[in-house]
């Protein structure tokens, strides 16, 4: 089956390069560029790849670079059958290409395939060790999927591909509607990507999480029925913990101060209900083999990110009200 490959960045540097060296010798590729300022293109043409350099308006957004990419990619070689989607700072290991090529052509009711995505330096930060444990996702059928994945091009084109316009959560909403038209989706075994988050920072964190905020609240709206992932669900869930009961905190920490002792009990009950949750989150993860620190760290970071989360998610259903697309929420600077 004939495979193609399209690769999207915005200022990636040296991941970028190592993206593409991965797949320079796999079969037709094209880059696309989202206004990068490192040279990205320069290097991307030095290397013989067709690059799509991306205009503003409209905003920036990895959906619109995925279907430009495909785009370019179908003309380029119209006998594509597969297309390997990657993000720019994730390198694609060897066999890859192979082992999910097979899979699609022993399963014709695939859709696409992703294999294990790793991250490169799991070790320098807790946000990229956590990152690497969020990739593992099961072996077998699934509901969604992220940026990296081989997919027919039939199924691409059936379901229209990304929606151009979502900031974040557009591989989701695609998942959604392959599954609608009949699709299955399935992660399996093999090393597919070397992902380099390169999140050394609480800020950089904070960022990553307000934009999974707003991409839940997007796919809760775009699909209220859906219940695999059931996205009003995780949106119910961010609500309270990242509002209501930050709320009681806060009434009671100030109407103890000025008002009376008795409200602090408000508080009191809000903190100990996200040092329970924590509590219930550390056994969970130690039950799924987590070391205690990465074990406490996830726990403790999935219960803060609940505000990150659901400033994220005020973010779109405010714009959505005002009928205004958000920009990009970023929380990469820009690569050496």
């Amino acid at each position: 089956m004939t495979i193609g490959i399209v690769a999207i960045g915005r200022n990636e540097g040296e991941r970028l390069k190592a993206c593409l060296r991965s797949v320079v010798a796999a079969g037709p590729i094209v880059y696309v560029d989202s206004g990068s300022s490192d040279g990205s293109q320069d290097f991307a043409r030095s290397l013989g790849v067709e690059v799509v350099g991306l205009a503003v308006p409209p905003n920036f957004t990895a959906a619109r670079a995925r279907n430009a990419g495909a785009r370019a990619l179908f003309a380029k070689a119209p006998e594509t059958e597969l297309i390997q989607f990657v993000d720019g700072d994730c390198e694609v290991q060897p066999g890859w290409l192979d082992a999910g090529a097979a899979v699609l052509a022993a399963r014709p009711e695939l859709a696409l395939v992703f294999g294990r995505r790793r991250e490169r330096f799991p070790d320098r930060s807790l946000y990229n060790a956590l990152a690497d444990d969020e990739w593992n996702v099961p072996v077998g059928d699934v509901g969604a999927c992220g940026g990296d994945i081989l997919i027919r091009r039939s199924a691409f084109e059936a379901v229209g591909g990304y929606p151009d316009e979502m900031i974040a959560g557009e591989e989701p909403d695609m998942c959604m509607r392959l599954r609608a038209a009949g699709w299955k989706l399935a992660r399996i075994e093999g090393e597919m990507t070397l992902h380099d988050a390169a999140i050394l920072r609480f800020g950089q964190w904070w960022n990553r999480t307000k934009r999974a905020g707003h991409a839940f609240a997007e796919l809760a709206a775009r699909h209220p029925d859906q219940r695999w992932p059931d996205w009003r669900a995780a949106c119910r869930r961010i609500t309270r913990w990242g509002g209501e009961i930050p709320g009681w905190i806060l009434v009671g920490l100030m109407g103890g101060l000025v008002w009376s002792p008795w409200l602090l009990v408000l508080t009191l009950f809000g903190l100990g209900a996200f040092a329970a949750n924590i509590a219930r989150l550390f056994l969970r993860r130690r039950a799924e083999g987590l070391n205690p620190r990465l074990a406490f760290g996830s726990a403790s970071l999935l219960m803060i990110g609940k505000l990150a989360e659901f400033q994220g998610l005020v973010r779109f259903r405010w714009n959505r009200l005002r009928n205004r697309r958000s920009s990009l929420i970023e929380y990469k600077g820009a690569a050496a």
